[in-house]
């Protein structure tokens, strides 16, 4: 096993099992706690400036590291706005991708090399059709972007990224998972106190807790629960092929989780009544042929982030499974409407962002 996935290991077993964190983990976290304080005070005295982006800026954050749902959710966002007649765009890192680490900001087309733009960005041009920029300043992500003919922008993750103001800010959280430990960076998995959540416009929930579980409060803060959808599968290959996913029951399968949390897919086919051969893979994993290649002649499945990248490698019985969000009707509709009006008092004359 390569020492880095050792060591994700390793943390996963503090963060999310019974492994208490050391000391060492500890020390580090208080100081992170720290100066997570003092620049977020800093910001909030205005000795360091927010930056605007040119257009309404939704931001869809949340508080712990690795995958809990945002990308689905911002889908969701898209075709929300564009159904209030609205024109969005998406900003995001760009994780995974060269273009990210080279710095400045790169427009993302449905027909990027998943290497340059990353599989995050790629797969948001190919679901929604609006324009994405990567780039890991925000500020200047968000103002190229809103050189496009758009109205609204949508930041997949960026809730940390205090320099880019904002005017509505969406958490996702995996329910399943909840906060972990509870501990800051690195002896727990959060980026932010738990204190955070009563700061945001929303708190959404992604998928059920586990029974007994207690999941934490962030005050009068509106809360959603979302569950992600996906039951047919499409063909990796270039013919279009579809397959219903219930058509696998009961049948063993190989599949490939290159995400945040690879156990979330594992689960949902296990749900589906298949009976999963899991190969779970960091987030953002750059595939080999070699690594894919099963010879005992069974279905090969995996995520549609997973897909973006796999597409070239000519694998055989590939199938990906696209998810979309799905919240209760009058959830949907509420949240909506928290969109519907956090661009409209954004776009009022009488209101300016600091530039």
């Amino acid at each position: 096993m390569p020492a880095r996935e050792a060591a994700q290991r390793w943390l996963q077993s503090i963060w999310y099992g019974p492994v208490s964190a050391p000391w060492s983990l500890r020390t580090l976290a208080s100081l992170y706690g720290v100066a997570m304080r003092l620049r977020a005070g800093a910001y909030r005295a205005q000795l360091l400036p927010r930056r605007t982006g040119g257009r309404p800026l939704i931001v869809v954050g949340n508080l712990t590291v690795g995958g809990s749902g945002k990308t689905p959710l911002v889908i969701w966002i898209c075709e929300q706005l564009r159904a209030l007649g609205l024109s969005p765009g998406i900003i995001l890192r760009g994780y995974g991708g060269s273009a990210a680490q080279s710095g400045g900001v790169h427009a993302v087309d449905a027909h990027a090399d998943p290497r340059v733009v990353g599989d995050e960005a790629l797969l948001l041009a190919q679901r929604t059709g609006v324009p994405v920029v990567i780039g890991r300043d925000r500020v200047a992500a968000a103002r190229e972007l809103a050189r496009a003919p758009i109205d609204v922008i949508v930041a997949d993750d960026g809730l940390q990224h205090l320099r880019l103001a904002r005017d509505l800010e969406l958490v996702v959280i995996d329910a399943g998972r909840g906060l972990g430990n509870g501990r800051l960076l690195p002896a727990g998995p959060l980026r932010e106190s738990p204190a955070r959540l009563a700061q945001v416009q929303a708190l959404i929930w992604n998928g059920e807790a586990p029974d007994g579980t207690a999941l934490p409060t962030a005050g009068s803060v509106p809360q959603f629960h979302m569950r992600l959808m996906g039951e047919q599968l499409f063909a990796l290959d270039a013919s279009a092929q579809q397959l219903p996913l219930a058509s696998l029951r009961g049948r063993a399968v190989h599949a490939v989780a290159g995400i945040g949390d690879p156990a979330r897919f594992f689960r949902q086919l296990r749900a589906a009544g298949l009976a999963p051969i899991e190969h779970p893979f960091p987030d953002h994993h750059a595939y080999r042929s070699e690594q894919l290649l099963f010879t005992d002649g069974l279905p090969l499945l995996m995520t549609e982030k997973d897909a973006v990248k796999c597409r070239s490698l000519g694998l055989h019985q590939a199938w990906y499974l696209p998810v979309s969000a799905s919240f209760p009707v009058a959830e949907a509709a509420a949240l909506r409407e928290l969109l519907r009006a956090a661009v409209l008092s954004a776009s009022s004359p009488t209101r300016a962002h600091s530039s």
